[in-house]
C-alpha cells in the first residue's frame, strides 16, 4: 500500500506543479499574443508534449550527475536515509529527490495546461463583455484576472478530474526509470 500512497503523492504534486506553472504562462502567452515570448512558450509547450516522460527523466538524471555532480540518481532518498526513521534530515533529503519526478511527470501536463489556458483566454478576450469592461475604464489586470480568467479557467477544472489518471500512468514508467517506490515497478513485475 506504500506504493499507492507514493504514486498518489507524486501524481498530486505533479498536477499542482503543472497548474502553478501552466496557468501563468498561458495567461502571459495569451495577453502578449504573437510576441517572442508567446512563440517561445508555444515551442516549449510542444516540446514538453513530444518528449516522453521516461526519456526526459534520463536526460535530467544525466544533466544532474555529469554537469552538476549531484548524488541524485533516482529514488526518493539517499542511501543513508533509505531505511532510517523519519527525521528532519530525511524530510529534507526527500525534498531534494522529490522535485525530479514531479518535474518529469508534470512537464507534459504543463504543456497542455498552457495551450488550453492560452486558447480559452484568447477566445474570452474577444467577447463583448470584456470590451465593455475595458470601455468602463477598468485596469487591464482587473479585466484579465477578474473577468476573463475566471471564465477561461472553467474547462481546466473539468480537465483536472480526467488528467489525474494520466499523471498516475506517467508515474508508472517514470517510476521504473527513476527507481521510485511507486506503483510502476510493481506493475512491471506483475506484467513479467
Amino acid at each position: 500500500h506504500r506504493e499507492i500512497a507514493w504514486t498518489v503523492l507524486v501524481g498530486g504534486l505533479s498536477m499542482l506543479f503543472a497548474w502553478a506553472i501552466g496557468i501563468p504562462i498561458g495567461v502571459y502567452s495569451a495577453v502578449r499574443q504573437y510576441s517572442l515570448f508567446d512563440y517561445t512558450f508555444t515551442f516549449l509547450g510542444f516540446l514538453g508534449l513530444s518528449i516522453p516522460n521516461f526519456f526526459l527523466a534520463l536526460i535530467l538524471l544525466f544533466v544532474l550527475v555529469f554537469f552538476f555532480h549531484t548524488d541524485i540518481t533516482g529514488g526518493f532518498f539517499s542511501l543513508q536515509y533509505q531505511d532510517a526513521p523519519w527525521s528532519w534530515g530525511k524530510f529534507i533529503d526527500l525534498l531534494k529527490h522529490l522535485w525530479v519526478p514531479i518535474v518529469v511527470i508534470g512537464t507534459s501536463h504543463t504543456a497542455s495546461i498552457i495551450r488550453i489556458t492560452r486558447g480559452n483566454l484568447l477566445d474570452i478576450l474577444g467577447q463583448p463583455y470584456i470590451q465593455t469592461a475595458r470601455a468602463k475604464g477598468l485596469k487591464e489586470k482587473v479585466v484579465i484576472y477578474k473577468h476573463a480568467l475566471r471564465v477561461a479557467i472553467n474547462p481546466l477544472i473539468s480537465l483536472a478530474g480526467t488528467s489525474f489518471p494520466e499523471l498516475v500512468s506517467g508515474a508508472v514508467i517514470t517510476g521504473v526509470v527513476l527507481s521510485l517506490p511507486v506503483i510502476g515497478p510493481t506493475y512491471l513485475k506483475a506484467l513479467t
